[in-house]
């Protein structure tokens, strides 16, 4: 991966990091908040990551938000700060959260196979457990 996509990634999570934070402070009752709105779109617009043939997979990045969010409680994965702990002390890695991502039919079972896109989960995991922990 090279530097300025690795750049880019680190600052789209902080930048979502944040914004949810400030969002859920300004909140309006008819309307999503902001942050809400923003990560929904991202999510659904960004498909696929260089390394896979699949066009309907997610990117590394939004497979770890989608962790980070919760989004993989029913396969096992922690959200939030358990799972930057546990990647952080090894009981949790890359490859556990693309067998989630599988079991949840969220990536075709195909991708376990490819070590490029596990490598760049497991880029994505480090560059999130880098952010919280500043």
């Amino acid at each position: 991966m090279k530097l300025s996509a690795l750049t880019a990634s680190v600052l789209t999570v902080t930048s979502i990091i944040l914004s949810a934070g400030i969002a859920s402070a300004q909140t309006d009752t008819n309307r999503k908040p902001v942050a809400e709105a923003a990560i929904n779109t991202a999510i659904n617009s960004e498909v696929i990551g260089s390394s896979t043939t699949n066009a309907n997979s997610l990117k590394p990045f939004n497979l770890v938000y989608l962790a980070y969010q919760g989004n993989l409680k029913a396969q096992g994965i922690p959200s939030g700060s358990t799972l930057i702990f546990e990647n952080q002390i090894g009981t949790l890695n890359a490859k556990d959260l693309v067998k989630a991502a599988v079991n949840a039919n969220k990536l075709p079972s195909q991708i376990l196979q490819d070590k490029t896109y596990i490598s760049a989960v497991d880029v994505q995991l480090t560059s999130l457990q880098r952010n919280f922990l500043r």
